[in-house]
């Protein structure tokens, strides 16, 4: 039998060289590697890590969904447009056999195969619901269900919360965890895992506020109103013809008797009984009142008045603090009753989670205010208030920057730490975008251009019209968009945002 020459008695192998050469093959290869990533300017451009996400798309009259790559995950065949409740989950709603006579549809849910899911019920919908502004969402992992007429709710794995028992199951409007349920002819509210929060008792039901926390106003047989509290006890008896959407601490509550505004409390005092026209908000220990049609504020307590009814709006901002309008002008002041910003602006509103001041000028720019008063930017116009991130985008002196919260200037990269490109401006005003470091990697030859989004694509405008470059700065569709009516551009791939935003697709047309 033949044995290697390692074993058969001739010269060994030396391994001081053997090692030797191996450390120098690869002193070789990583100087190698070293010169190339110099040269190599693809280096600081890789394909950006994108978050797997779905959005309905809608071509030649057909919807489909496609993913946050672009790829197509559903092909455009469908009449009607399919609901995603959720993008990070592949659950696709499409709406079929439609008959717009009688109102009666069929609908079924596809995952991210083509597989049809929860087939066990005659129907399966997303929970509409819709803020302030009346811009549509669904509630937040569950669907609703029906089997025989009537609905219950299940979870998106398809577990049962609600049994199909009720005649109707809506979002409150503007509410979270707050689903009206009809039985009967009467409402009641159950939260969005199925517990019951108030029994089916009542002709009418509305919320004191946006936060599900403060309670629901409820209507009797007898059109008399009470409020209800989230843990389910009462804190006002029905006995009252009106109450108030207003929130007062969990506290006070705004009711109206006969033809008179007044405002109770939970121990049943009452305050201002009949004093004023009406009584539009309270903040803490304070009201804003109503007489012969102008605005004032006064105390709870004993109505003394804090400001003088004179202004044609107030509308509490934070701390001891009030925006006021006369005339059409707008300024800020304290429950002291000084004037702590001139009624100069055209209008002013308080950005809550970002705690400032936005001031708009005659001119449609805005001063960006601090809580102390201070003037912190001037004349800019803001393109964007990301509250996830904590920052602010303004458009100042026809150049776009970057904010914190504490009105610090950031620079692009570290704002946006997961772009691959960034947005540049040279001289001449055109528009190319820079790596990390600097580098132009794509050059200055377009008359407008956003950011990165979050899918890796970048808008660019030439001509007029637009297109879309990818993460590594290539471009994914020329411009050829005219793209006007869209209050957003963006894009994913060769789809571009429609231009109604409540219903958030994408289309090439």
């Amino acid at each position: 039998m033949s044995r290697g020459r390692r074993y058969d008695g001739e010269q060994k192998l030396n391994v001081k060289k053997v090692f030797a050469v191996i450390i120098a093959i690869a002193v070789i290869v990583m100087f190698v590697i070293g010169i190339s990533k110099l040269f190599d300017t693809e280096s600081a451009t890789q394909e950006r890590n994108v978050a797997l996400r779905y959005f309905p798309v809608y071509t030649e009259g057909k919807w489909g969904v496609i993913d946050s790559s672009g790829n197509t995950i559903i092909s455009p065949e469908y009449d009607e447009y399919i609901v995603i409740p959720d993008n990070s989950k592949a659950i696709f709603i499409c709406t079929t056999n439609v008959n717009y006579e009688d109102g009666t549809y069929d609908t079924k849910v596809l995952n991210e195969k083509g597989e049809e899911l929860f087939t066990n019920y005659d129907t399966v919908e997303a929970i509409e619901n819709y803020d302030s502004s009346n811009n549509l969402w669904y509630e937040s992992g569950i669907l609703k269900v029906s089997q025989d007429g009537n609905y219950g709710i299940i979870d998106m794995n398809g577990s049962q919360l609600v049994n199909c028992e009720y005649d109707s199951i809506t979002a409150l409007k503007g509410v979270t965890n707050s689903l009206l349920t009809e039985k009967d002819g009467n409402y009641g509210i159950i939260d969005n895992v199925g517990s019951v929060i108030i029994n089916n008792e009542y002709e009418e039901i509305q919320p004191i506020s946006d936060q599900y926390e403060n309670g629901y106003i409820v209507m009797d047989e007898n059109n008399k109103y009470g409020v209800i509290n989230y843990t389910r006890t009462v804190a006002l008896e029905n006995e009252y013809d009106a109450i108030k959407q207003v929130y007062g601490n969990g506290k006070y509550y705004i009711v109206r008797e006969g033809n008179d505004w007044k405002i109770v409390d939970t121990d049943g005092n009452e305050y201002l009984a009949g004093e004023y026209d009406d009584i539009i908000s309270i903040n803490g220990e304070n009201a804003v009142i109503e007489e012969n049609n102008k605005y004032g504020v006064v105390s709870i307590a004993n109505g003394q008045s804090i400001i003088n009814s004179e202004y044609d709006s107030i509308t509490y901002a934070t701390g001891n603090n009030y925006i006021v309008s006369q005339d059409s002008k707008y300024g800020i002041m304290d429950s002291n009753g000084n004037r702590l910003v001139d009624l100069t602006y055209s209008n002013i509103v308080y950005r809550v989670v970002a705690n400032f001041y936005e001031a708009t000028n005659e001119d449609y720019t805005s001063n960006l205010i601090d809580t102390d008063m201070n003037v912190r930017l001037s004349n800019v116009i803001i393109s964007e208030l990301n509250t996830t991130n904590g920052y602010i985008k303004v458009r100042e002196n026809g150049e776009y920057k970057y904010y914190n919260f504490r009105f610090e200037e950031r620079q692009a990269k570290d704002i946006l730490s997961n772009n691959t490109l960034f947005l540049s401006q040279n001289e001449e005003g055109k528009y190319g975008f820079v790596d990390k470091n600097g580098n132009v990697v794509v050059n200055y030859i377009y008359d407008d251009a956003r950011e990165q989004n979050d899918y890796g694509y970048a808008s660019v405008k030439k001509d007029g019209l637009w297109g879309t470059i990818n993460s590594r700065g290539e471009v994914t569709v020329a411009p050829s968009y005219n793209l006007e009516n869209n209050s957003l551009v963006e894009f994913i791939g060769k789809w571009h945002l429609g231009e109604d935003l409540n219903l958030y697709y994408f289309t090439d047309e």
